[in-house]
């Protein structure tokens, strides 16, 4: 999917090549609370961004078509920065000009450099699954909101089930950490050296060029390492070349597990039943079942108001793009809740982000509170194995080595605050 241009989203979310807006009349011309849109649809993450978009589209049209929030719709500028900083930059400053309240760049390095002009301007940059994972720490960094467990809460998720899985301990097990050679890929590695460390396990970390399309000459290197478990860490192709390559390679797939960065998609492409078995952590409910998707279906897609494939609906990308515009939006009324007349800004905002309590979109997400000091929102999710037909659940939610990863968050957070580095 290509964006070209900027997609303006009122009360009716809009397929990207046609998009349609709600009459100005129905809200008041002023009303409006913008968001910029501006991630990767054309370079690494492509399919990643446009269903998470999708959600996000249709979960805002939801609320729009229900009459916004206080009267207020979400406005979002939709555009494709392909993962390039100074096109990163460029929609970010327009943004601000235009009077965005919140950033949403789904992309880690575009999110690294984004964090001083957001913490400057007082700009909300929301930093789902990607960022760096000591914004953690409101403290620190009071205008970067992760919003959903960060990289090294999910590595935590990942060698607490492996733990489990080798009867309750890995002393002496080898685990195998494929990953991509950016930021993003790398982000993992403290806390896996500190657990592996704690726990005793050997760690053996194998990086791959983005985007990752050709990983033929590690996974064999895998194979003779004999490991005990073996996570791999991408995004876009790079997850389904390092899936393929695992099964070629004859890994037992309910070994290997996943950050959040896998989807029915990809499983498309590397085929359902040879994928079988397979893990990844679980930010939010997949599928079609949750309250959220329910109402989109009947209220979105069944009124022809979708922002993209209805086949998309529910997919793990979908879903977490609904999850984090449910997030934003919450954060929207508990903002309203505080200063009912606003007015509203980026600052307005953040009041209402910082409080989110024990909030579930209807019980789609777990429990997540966000405060001043955790924009994490608590550090619950869960692990999720590939049936051949879906993701289903082998764990509750959960929490796992929080004592070890905030150690981390406050380390790198207090080096931020010295070097702003």
């Amino acid at each position: 999917m290509a964006i070209s241009r900027r997609i303006l989203l009122s009360g009716t979310a809009a397929a990207v090549a046609a998009p349609a807006l709600i009459p100005s009349a129905v809200f008041g011309q002023d009303k409006v609370i913008r968001f910029t849109m501006a991630q990767d649809f054309t370079r690494i993450y492509t399919f990643v961004t446009s269903e998470y978009s999708q959600g996000q589209r249709d979960y805002f049209t939801l609320v729009n078509e229900r009459g916004g929030v206080n009267g207020h719709r979400i406005q979002a500028d939709v555009t494709d920065h392909a993962n390039d900083l100074p096109r990163a930059i460029e929609a970010y400053e327009r943004g601000k000009r235009e009077g965005a309240v919140l950033c949403d760049p789904l992309s880690t390095p575009v999110a690294r450099a984004l964090v001083p002009r957001a913490l400057e301007d007082k700009i909300n940059l929301v930093t789902a699954f990607s960022g760096r994972s000591d914004a953690a720490d409101g403290t620190a960094f009071p205008y970067v909101l992760p919003l959903s467990i960060n990289y090294w809460t999910q590595a935590g998720l990942i060698v607490d089930h492996f733990a489990k899985v080798a009867g309750g301990s890995l002393r002496g097990k080898k685990i195998v950490f494929v990953h991509i050679d950016t930021p993003f890929g790398k982000e993992p590695l403290p806390i896996l050296q500190v657990l592996a460390q704690r726990q005793g396990f050997e760690l053996l970390p194998f990086p791959y060029t983005p985007p990752g399309n050709d990983q033929s000459a590690i996974w064999p290197q895998v194979r003779r390492a004999r490991p005990d478990f073996v996570m791999f860490w991408g995004a876009g192709v790079g997850q389904t070349v390092a899936m393929t390559e695992a099964i070629r390679n004859g890994l037992p797939m309910d070994r290997v597990s996943s950050s959040v960065w896998l989807s029915e998609s990809d499983m498309d492409v590397v085929g359902r039943e040879a994928a079988k078995g397979v893990l990844k952590v679980e930010p939010c409910a997949s599928g079609r079942d949750p309250k959220p998707i329910r109402d989109i279906l009947a209220d979105v897609i069944g009124k022809g108001k979708g922002a993209g494939p209805e086949g998309k609906v529910g997919t793990a990308y979908y879903n977490y793009g609904v999850q984090m515009a449910a997030l934003m939006v919450e954060g929207v009324r508990k903002a309203f809740e505080k200063a009912p007349n606003g007015p509203v800004s980026g600052a307005w905002l953040n009041e209402g982000l910082r409080s989110i309590t024990n909030f579930t979109a209807d019980g789609m997400l777990p429990p997540t509170t966000v405060t001043k000091e955790d924009h994490q929102g608590g550090g619950q999710g869960r692990i999720a194995r590939w049936d051949g037909a879906k993701f289903v659940p082998v764990t509750d939610w959960f929490t796992a080595n929080q004592d070890v990863v905030w150690g981390e968050v406050r380390k790198y957070s207090d080096e931020f605050r010295r070097t702003g580095k």
